[in-house]
């Protein structure tokens, strides 16, 4: 029988109700705050390049979408490790040696960027074209040392290496580069780096795939679908070979979880790949599609392979049935919608390859309008596969959720999740506001033929601010 390990300690529902909100929160925001410069940069260099002001627009004003999700992010960020602090003291009070490694690394990685993106930022009209992209340059590495130090924390978590542990579990020593490059570093930041430049591209080019639907389809509405979506194509089948890799080391180094994503609850070779479906205590699948021995020959190439099973594991050291259901669906929409997005792409470069023009099918553009959104269904099925898989482990076989959250009263912490979730709807109102205004002011000026964002990015228009380039 699954031990329920929620009945442990009082605070642990409400803590992992709350970490899960803010994560789920926050993952929403990170696509854009790391892929989205790189974007940006593209366009801009592409207007420089061919003399193109269309493209120079929509780069100056993609900047000003990436300063405010920016400034949003930081937000959701800082109240992330605080929550760290909070919700779960005796992990970083054991770990924090080594976890905090990648925290640190993040935030001046954070420094970095928020300077950078204030430079570029006012920096238009107010330096020389080239010199404003070249300081430009400094953003894309910035948002990837960020989502480095972030993805070795998270690593640590899921194969912990680098440090020594004394006979009370307390770390003794920590080797700086084991405890940053663990096993799942490799596959895990280059599956999520490739994953936020495929959802950010997605994410961009929807919104312009709806105006290609309501009738725009001039030279600035092609170009701004065109780049974000071609980057995003031209990703798809690097992300489906890493992916790939990523669930063959996950069944070597974190079988249980593994076991969880494909509901096998039996050791044994021949190992069947079910497509959704859900297992119960005795470990029998219900309303599953199971294709025989594909699971086996995915993670070792041949039917003969062996594949661990849930029963295999202690009950206290695996996911509990629910944690498992969920594990499995959301890698099951993850893998679905994944597909879907590659399928589309190569209908894309298809078009391109063979016709040197866009597609021109209202199909392939509803589908476009909806990509941005499947895109972000994948990033949240994705942590949820990962955090949820890992159960009940917070440090993998090694320390338990139930051992590192809290000591303060449950009514405490459900306190501080409800303001959380009132902060951040508050917070999401006046994003969501200022991004149609944004969008509402930007077709204003399109109509009147105006120059875009003179000035401050979103304030008075004062012809002084315009000194020229």
């Amino acid at each position: 029988m699954d031990v329920d390990v929620d009945a442990l300690e009082p605070a642990l529902l409400p803590s992992r109700i709350q970490m899960a909100f803010t994560l789920a929160y926050h993952v929403l925001l990170v696509p854009l705050g790391v892929a989205l410069p790189s974007l940006t940069l593209l366009m801009e260099g592409i207007g420089i390049y061919r003399k193109d002001p269309v493209a120079l627009k929509i780069a100056r004003r993609w900047s000003v979408v990436m300063a405010v999700q920016f400034a949003v992010g930081a937000v959701t960020g800082t109240i992330l490790s605080f929550e760290f602090g909070i919700l779960w003291p005796r992990l970083m009070g054991r770990f924090g040696a080594a976890m905090g490694l990648g925290f640190a690394i993040e935030g001046w990685a954070f420094f970095l960027e928020a300077i950078f993106i204030g430079i570029y930022l006012y920096g238009w009209n107010r330096l020389r074209p080239r010199t404003h992209f070249l300081l430009g340059l400094v953003l894309p590495p910035a948002g990837l040392l960020g989502a480095f130090g972030v993805l070795a924390s998270n690593s640590f978590m899921n194969t912990p290496g680098g440090v020594t542990l004394g006979a009370n579990g307390q770390v003794t020593d920590v080797d700086v580069m084991g405890a940053l490059f663990t096993r799942a570093l490799g596959h895990e930041f280059w599956h999520f780096l490739v994953a936020l430049y495929l959802t950010a591209g997605f994410m961009v080019a929807s919104v312009y795939a709806v105006a290609w639907l309501r009738g725009r389809r001039d030279h600035y509405q092609r170009l701004a679908f065109a780049v974000p979506f071609t980057v995003a194509a031209l990703l798809t089948p690097w992300q489906l070979l890493i992916g790939d890799l990523a669930a063959r080391a996950m069944a070597e180094d974190q079988p249980q979880k593994f076991a969880a994503m494909e509901i096998t609850w039996q050791t044994r070779d021949h190992n069947p790949e079910v497509v959704l479906g859900l297992i119960d205590d005795q470990g029998e699948i219900h309303l599953g599609l199971s294709i025989p021995a594909l699971d086996s020959i995915l993670v070792g190439y041949s039917p003969n392979t062996t594949v661990r099973g849930l029963s295999a594991f202690p009950a206290d050291a695996r996911p509990t049935t629910v944690e498992a259901n969920i594990t499995h669906l959301a890698f099951d929409t993850m893998v679905g919608l994944g597909s879907v997005g590659a399928a589309l792409s190569v209908w894309y470069l298809w078009v391109i390859w063979r016709r040197r023009r866009l597609p021109d099918s209202s199909w392939f553009y509803r589908l476009a309008a909806l990509a941005g959104v499947g895109a972000y269904v994948c990033v949240e099925a994705g942590w949820i596969t990962t955090e949820v898989g890992r159960q009940p482990w917070i440090v993998y076989d090694t320390m338990r959720v139930s051992e590192a959250v809290t000591d303060a009263p449950a009514s405490f912490v459900w306190s501080m999740l409800a303001a959380l979730v009132v902060v951040y709807g508050v917070i999401a109102y006046f994003f969501i506001t200022l991004l149609l205004r944004l969008s509402a002011r930007w077709k204003r000026e399109d109509l009147r033929e105006e120059a875009p964002e003179v000035g401050v990015p979103y304030g008075p228009r004062s012809g002084k601010f315009e000194t020229g380039a």
